[in-house]
């Protein structure tokens, strides 16, 4: 039951979808521009709303199980990351994220955790905080692209951006859709441990202006194990007022993620 411990928090951090088929750019119709300008783009269609109402479905596939939970998630940007987990209506799980702090507990064997990012990103094998999980949840890049240097090509129907200075260690792609400049996929690679992390973005649902990903793909290996989360938003408002209720239940016995 540990393992469905871990697989919980990494289904309520991680926000992933179902797979659906990208729509098909022809290569030679994207236009040639500077990585500056695609950079530029990228944050020109950044998400602007301040907060984030909506309801998921979640599957999990790994070495050893599956899983589908049903999730409700709460966002206020930059502030307050808020899920809860069920299935069949039954409660399963809470986690609430703040800059600081990690919550979550789980019903089944009446465990929690009270933490920062530091034994999540271990176990998760990336470097996790706030905001890389947010921008994950919102379609945008994990790093800070204007603090970097960066190449770019035309891959994939995509425009392709990779560090100039390459890494021994560590690996990362992005692939910035033509249309929209939001993100197609982003890759982060760990050579020494072989471990890949994949997150892709197959389609868009336009909500009020907003460019907010309808479907989410994360593939996860580590050394040869393949994991998969597939997560669908079923519906999205913004700008709702939220609460974030969360408390964790007397008699529940604290966990460790190692």
């Amino acid at each position: 039951m540990k393992h469905f411990s871990k697989i919980l928090i990494l289904i309520l951090l991680v926000v992933t979808s179902c797979k659906t088929n990208k729509n098909i750019t022809d290569t030679s119709r994207i236009a040639t521009i500077s990585t500056k300008k695609i950079i530029n783009n990228h944050y020109n269609n950044n998400f602007h709303q301040q907060t984030v109402y909506a309801k998921l479905n979640a599957k999990y596939r790994g070495k050893r199980m599956s899983a589908s939970v049903s999730i409700k998630l709460r966002l206020e940007k930059d502030k307050t990351i808020w899920m809860s987990a069920t299935k069949l209506g039954i409660p399963l799980a809470k986690i609430k994220i703040t800059p600081n702090r990690v919550l979550y507990y789980e019903k089944l064997k009446r465990t929690y955790f009270d933490g920062d990012f530091s034994l999540l990103s271990k176990w998760l094998g990336i470097e996790l905080d706030y905001e890389k999980v947010q921008n994950i949840l919102l379609g945008q890049a994990v790093l800070n692209l204007k603090k970097g240097r960066y190449n770019s090509i035309i891959s994939e129907n995509s425009y392709q951006l990779s560090p100039k200075k390459n890494n021994e260690l560590f690996g990362i792609l992005f692939f910035m859709n033509p249309d929209n400049f939001k993100l197609d996929k982003q890759e982060i690679r760990y050579l020494k441990k072989q471990q890949l992390l994949s997150v892709s973005y197959p389609k868009y649902n336009d909500i009020r202006g907003e460019q907010f990903p309808k479907n989410i793909n994360i593939r996860a290996i580590d050394n040869k194990n393949l994991t998969t989360i597939n997560i669908e938003y079923r519906s999205v408002e913004f700008n709702k007022k939220l609460t974030f209720p969360f408390s964790i239940p007397k008699g529940y016995k604290e966990i460790s993620l190692k």
